[in-house]
């Protein structure tokens, strides 16, 4: 048995400012996928595996009938004769593991599925968010739903505001561009639920909540705008004033040994540096005009482009 594969996505703009409606835009990475699977002989990271979809069983068992009902029955089965998820997305790194799971299970077992190849209403978008919201849940304590939507329909996803996303088309890439989009792995595990605990304590202070709304939220949407019209130099500009507010007043996220890192990018201008997801750790997302000299400045450090301008 080998299921269909779900692959890892991108948030490129919209982190924590999307629980505060500001705009995002999540893309599929195709780089890493994951599948259900059933073995044989089982290796130790898939009975590991098996063990944590039991747990994630029940707590689909527990989502209300009203929301979206499962084949339970079927589902149990299956996972009491080993099955596991197969996946090369890491976990932790802010390319969303647990989402590609989400959405595996809910291809497999849902009654009633919103499938790709229907007309994708803003309703029919909004139900999938939010069915795919109460599974997640599971994971991280809460959940927006976006990072299964994003890998279940394997399209960009522009949110315009919590309750208006669409699906939508990125212009093309350059395969020879310059300007470059990369991952900066660094090395450490990142856990979303600290993160965003940290997050909603400080927004009970009002000078961060006021630096969110006029300037976080500003610059987030202004990329968001000048990525899907295709305005690099713009982009470049705001990407540049949005790495400098995250280092200013998302410190506790940023890794220590990146702080310097960080500055070093937006002072040199050879490339500039984001949170990927909720930070703490995974993967740091990088812009760059040239990557080569991107390269040359991080030249310690591993850089996996993910999209060309």
């Amino acid at each position: 048995m080998k299921g269909p594969l779900f692959y890892s996505k991108i948030l490129l703009f919209g982190e924590y400012g999307i629980i505060k409606d500001s705009k995002g835009l999540s893309i599929p990475y195709n780089f890493y996928n994951g599948a259900l699977k059933k073995d044989e002989n089982p290796s130790v990271e898939a009975i590991k595996s098996n063990e944590s979809l039991k747990q994630f069983a029940n707590h689909i068992q527990s989502i209300d009938v009203t929301i979206v009902r499962f084949d339970n029955e079927r589902l149990q089965e299956d996972v009491n004769s080993g099955m596991y998820f197969d996946s090369s997305i890491p976990q932790g790194y802010g390319v969303g593991s647990s989402g590609a799971l989400v959405a595996a299970l809910y291809d497999k077992y849902a009654f009633d599925k919103i499938t790709v190849l229907e007309n994708l209403t803003r309703e029919k978008l909004l139900k999938l968010k939010s069915i795919f919201s109460a599974m997640e849940s599971f994971f991280h304590g809460k959940s927006s739903g976006l990072d299964p939507l994003n890998s279940y329909l394997s399209i960009p996803i522009l949110i315009n505001s919590k309750d208006n996303i669409e699906a939508t088309g990125i212009p093309a890439q350059q395969s020879n561009g310059k300007g470059a989009v990369f991952l900066l792995d660094s090395g450490i595990i990142g856990e979303t639920a600290p993160m965003v605990t940290l997050f909603m304590e400080s927004m009970k202070q009002e000078g961060f909540r006021k630096m969110l709304k006029n300037q976080f939220i500003k610059h987030t949407d202004a990329c968001v705008d000048d990525f899907l019209k295709g305005d690099v130099k713009s982009l470049f500009s705001n990407t540049k004033k949005l790495s400098k507010i995250v280092l200013n007043n998302f410190k506790p996220m940023i890794p220590h040994q990146f702080h310097e890192l960080w500055k070093k990018g937006l002072d040199t201008n050879d490339y500039y540096l984001k949170l990927c997801g909720s930070g703490g750790g995974g993967y740091i997302l990088g812009f760059t005009e040239d990557i080569q000299k991107a390269k040359q400045s991080l030249s310690d450090y591993n850089l996996e482009v993910v999209y060309n301008f």
